[in-house]
């Protein structure tokens, strides 16, 4: 799967397993990753890209900021855990 800007990714490997972050940037085998938490944008996490698992694409337009991000994770990860309903916007 082509990785891009703005996708939803879990981290399979590291210290950071099972963390969620937002695809910042890419660079040949390694992207750049936000969490907007532990992980702003200005201090963007460089993992290799065979270490991730793509959860959902997003639209870039929306993640423009910090605040931004950590909606989106929040969002995702409450429906996963059944707290919001699936049909709700990002």
């Amino acid at each position: 799967m082509n990785l891009e800007p703005g996708m939803l990714a879990q981290s399979k490997a590291g210290h950071d397993a099972g963390r969620i972050y937002v695809i910042i940037r890419t660079e040949n085998e390694y992207v750049y990753l936000a969490d907007g938490k532990s992980r702003p944008i200005r201090l963007m996490k460089k993992k290799n890209r065979k270490h991730l698992q793509v959860i959902k694409k997003m639209r870039a337009a929306d993640l423009e900021d910090d605040a931004a991000i950590r909606k989106v994770i929040d969002n995702y990860t409450r429906r996963r855990e059944g707290l919001e309903p699936e049909n709700q916007e990002d």
